[in-house]
């Protein structure tokens, strides 16, 4: 059982550089995802719950390793930092910026957190294995419950992805399908 009210839906760099063709880091596995997000976005939403997008964005011109050192891509201003357009973010969401793969270093997510009183986050977005795990992490040594939703997360790895959800699964906390989650979010709202 999970409280609505104690959760919120963290959608990880769902970005136009990840998602879509002609974006720099684009991956299928990527794009195939976006109704499955969308569908959990709905789900989340109709159930009340809070909603916070994770940006990948890096400053062009300024100082950044990652951004000197990795591909080039999810640089502001150039519409590849841009959230999916199918993700509609609304007035009451948060949009967090990030510029290293956990979305807690660097950042006010867990301040935001914090002060909405979560205590569950539920995870989907790309990479599985780079930023979904890293922020996994990050989540579970600060004592938030983490969730991540299986059907809802890729990366261009199919078995780094796997072997990712299995290590979050075994040591971090829970991996389940998008329809194991809304059975247990709605067995929470008629315990409340």
């Amino acid at each position: 059982m999970i409280d609505v009210k104690k959760s919120a839906l963290v959608i990880i760099d769902m970005l136009y550089d990840f998602t879509c063709e002609g974006g720099c880091a684009y991956a299928e596995s990527s794009r195939d995802i976006v109704p499955n997000v969308k569908s959990l976005l709905d789900g989340c939403r109709r159930r009340g719950m809070k909603i916070v997008f994770i940006q990948h964005c890096y400053r062009e011109g300024k100082p950044d390793r990652n951004l000197n050192e990795m591909r080039k891509c999810c640089v502001e201003k150039t519409g590849g930092e841009e959230i999916h357009p199918d993700l509609e973010v609304l007035p009451e969401d948060y949009v967090i910026r990030k510029r290293r793969y956990s979305a807690f270093f660097g950042t006010d997510f867990d301040l935001v957190l914090r002060e909405n009183g979560i205590q569950n986050v539920i995870l989907c977005g790309v990479k599985t294995n780079c930023c979904v795990r890293a922020t996994a992490t990050d989540a579970h040594n600060l004592d938030y419950h983490v969730i991540v939703a299986e059907d809802c997360v890729a990366t261009d790895c199919e078995e780094a992805g796997r072997i990712n959800l299995e290590d979050i699964r075994r040591y971090l906390g829970r991996v389940l399908t998008r329809e194991e989650l809304f059975m247990e979010l709605d067995e929470g709202c008629s315990k409340n």
